[in-house]
């Protein structure tokens, strides 16, 4: 098929590449150009790389809602189905309307829950056990559409949002490419179930709250991977913590029980929580347990 995609992230790039391997892609659609790095210079996104890469046409709109520039560039190119992933804007009704088949999008939870932009994220924070892929008809609501194809998955125990949602994309590329070839044949059904919302993270989503249980923090832990991570203060400076696991137990939340070769273990509201590795601010990674020896953290210290 003819086919124009919508995409931003590195994570995005996959799709696209199994789109150009099995179908004519006639148009690639990806954020601007955005600051990124020390300097702040701007840079292209993932998938702006690997079109130009690969000859692709590429456009990069600021905003696509009375966009005439745009929409008729891309009425041009005719194509018959567009398919997005992560592409980060909201489409409107005269850009939805130009493929005859529509619009699809690969989106990695199990919908209704968790529509929105951080859906494997969110699903971790929260402790699920259990989510999904699904392929949906795009409309004007916020991932609101009927679905072609779903795959539902256990989450594993230490599966973090990077693992996650690479495990998801590609079953989710596989459930694609099955709805393409299937397309004139299939009619999507209406999602049902309670609605959830994943909104973007913020940077205080990564701060440990050792209020909550050690299982709640090591959730969040995994759902805030790669950015912003896991942080808590000592000294007032900000220190990252790498990696954790969860322990039994009891303390005090956020006092320091020991430290050994292994790392430090902390109270929580409910088990214990064993720093393994950090960072602290304006430092390489390091073992917790040298961290604690080179910054004065014994039992009864606490963490912020």
């Amino acid at each position: 098929m003819r086919v124009a995609f919508f995409g931003t992230p590195a994570w995005a790039v996959p799709v696209l590449d199994a789109l150009g391997r099995h179908h004519q892609v006639v148009l690639v659609v990806t954020q601007p150009d955005r600051p990124q790095g020390r300097g702040l210079k701007p840079a292209s996104s993932p998938v702006a790389e690997y079109a130009l890469a690969h000859g692709l046409p590429l456009l990069k709109p600021e905003r696509l809602k009375g966009n005439r520039e745009f929409l008729e560039a891309f009425k041009a190119v005719a194509p018959e189905v567009a398919v997005t992933a992560a592409y980060g804007k909201i489409l409107p009704k005269e850009v939805l309307e130009v493929p005859p088949w529509g619009f699809l999008n690969l989106h990695p939870s199990f919908l209704p829950k968790y529509r929105g932009p951080a859906p494997v994220q969110w699903a971790l924070i929260r402790g699920e056990k259990e989510t999904g892929v699904a392929i949906m008809r795009t409309e004007e609501g916020l991932d609101t559409g009927p679905l072609y194809a779903v795959f539902r998955t256990e989450i594993g125990p230490d599966e973090d949002a990077v693992a996650l949602s690479e495990r998801l994309r590609d079953k989710g590329i596989e459930l694609l490419l099955w709805t393409l070839e299937n397309l004139p044949h299939l009619t999507p059904t209406p999602q049902e179930g309670e609605a959830s919302y994943a909104p973007l993270l913020t940077k205080e989503e990564g701060r440990i709250r050792f209020a909550e249980s050690a299982q709640a923090i090591y959730n969040r832990h995994r759902g805030v991977q790669p950015w912003p991570g896991s942080y808590f203060f000592h000294g007032g400076k900000r220190v990252k913590a790498l990696r954790m696991r969860p322990e039994p137990g009891s303390g005090e939340p956020g006092v320091v029980l020991g430290v050994d070769r292994e790392g430090v273990l902390v109270g929580t509201g409910e088990g214990l929580i064993r720093l393994l590795e950090v960072q602290p601010e304006g430092k390489r990674p390091m073992p917790a347990a040298d961290w604690a020896r080179g910054y004065g953290v014994v039992p009864g210290t606490r963490l912020e």
